[in-house]
């Protein structure tokens, strides 16, 4: 069976030195890549907050003039040029942010990517559970979210079970009053927005678009951005030799667990479609909804015979084709278990 470790919640502290290394490399990078002739704010001139909105689909240059205009910086053109130089920016959602005025370009851009400063915040987690949407829509006060979730169809040329797996994971804000047909709909959009370009309705797999979007939740719960591509070859090349699955993350889906990263002989024999350790091929469908670098992993994994692949560490994932080597490094991976490697 497999062990894997999925917890991306673990992050190592960052020393008060590293930090500062980091701002001040950011502060060096800001100022050479200022465009000649247009001026900037000082540091510490900052006067009191306006609204911002950025809409979907807003452009760089667009979220850049509209800052401009509402005086949250003096030049459109250096924010633009920093934005387009720093992959931070690529992680600015649409919302309505409260932002300080007369401020440099780079604090504005910290400002867009501080959640805080996002009004009627609601951020989906990669590989977010339906059921785990409906409960935090539901506590925020929307009304009706289960039937709207029942009663609102997949995105167009996707034959779906339900809505799970295409509510998108991203940061998003709705204004007070936005309707829950609103909000679901919004997070379908940012579904389309994110497999543009992508090739899932013809992939070299012969596999329907719902079946794509079933292996990339399975990548999304099984592994981390590094190793995506590792783990789609993996269940493609089991698909391929007609041999179970054996994913945790599909029993702990039946279950409704998150954390685990192992499971007891009886759970392994559960008896549900789910369980892809007593049922050849994929479950019925997503387990969740995967982020685009999992959707594309699923359509262009990473050439190799793999087909057994195990955590062994935290951050140290392990692929081969050999059994024997597998069982060598699942005994690895118990040892470091009892060591507490693995705790939070």
């Amino acid at each position: 069976m497999f062990e894997t470790l999925k917890d991306r919640s673990n992050q190592r502290v960052i020393s008060v030195v590293a930090l500062l290394l980091v701002v001040v490399t950011l502060g060096i990078r800001e100022v050479a890549n200022r465009p000649q002739g247009f001026s900037d704010f000082p540091a510490g001139e900052s006067q009191a907050g306006v609204e911002i909105v950025v809409e979907e689909g807003d452009t760089g240059e667009e979220i850049a003039r509209k800052l401009d205009r509402a005086g949250v910086i003096d030049s459109w053109q250096v924010f633009f040029q920093l934005a387009i130089n720093d992959a931070r920016a690529e992680r600015i959602a649409p919302g309505s942010y409260l932002l300080d005025t007369r401020i440099p370009a780079v604090e504005a851009l910290n400002q867009l990517l501080d959640p805080k400063r996002i009004q009627g915040l609601i951020t989906l987690r990669d590989g977010v559970r339906l059921s785990e949407v409906q409960e935090l829509l539901t506590s925020l006060g929307y009304a009706k979210v289960a039937e709207v979730l029942e009663a609102t169809p997949a995105p167009e040329g996707f034959n779906a079970r339900s809505l799970e797996g295409y509510l998108y994971p991203a940061r998003y804000s709705f204004e007070p009053g936005t309707s829950t047909e609103d909000v679901i709909r919004s997070m379908l959009r940012r579904f389309n927005a994110a497999i543009e370009g992508l090739e899932i309705r013809e992939n070299e797999f012969d596999l329907a678009p719902e079946e794509i979007i079933t292996v990339a939740s399975l990548i999304e719960a099984e592994g981390t951005p590094d190793v995506f591509a590792k783990v789609s070859r993996v269940i493609h090349n089991r698909l391929e030799k007609g041999m179970a699955l054996q994913l945790d993350s599909t029993v702990h889906y039946l279950q409704g667990s998150r954390g685990e990263i192992s499971l007891t002989l009886d759970e392994t024999k559960v008896n549900s479609p789910y369980n892809t350790y007593r049922v050849r091929g994929l479950p019925p469908g997503p387990i969740g909804s995967p982020t685009r670098a999992a959707i594309e992993a699923a359509l262009k994994p990473e050439e190799g015979n793999w087909t057994y692949f195990i955590t062994v560490a935290p951050l140290e994932t392990r692929f081969t084709n050999s059994y024997e080597e597998f069982l060598e490094w699942k005994r690895l991976y118990r040892e470091n278990y009892r060591k507490g490697l693995f705790d939070d």
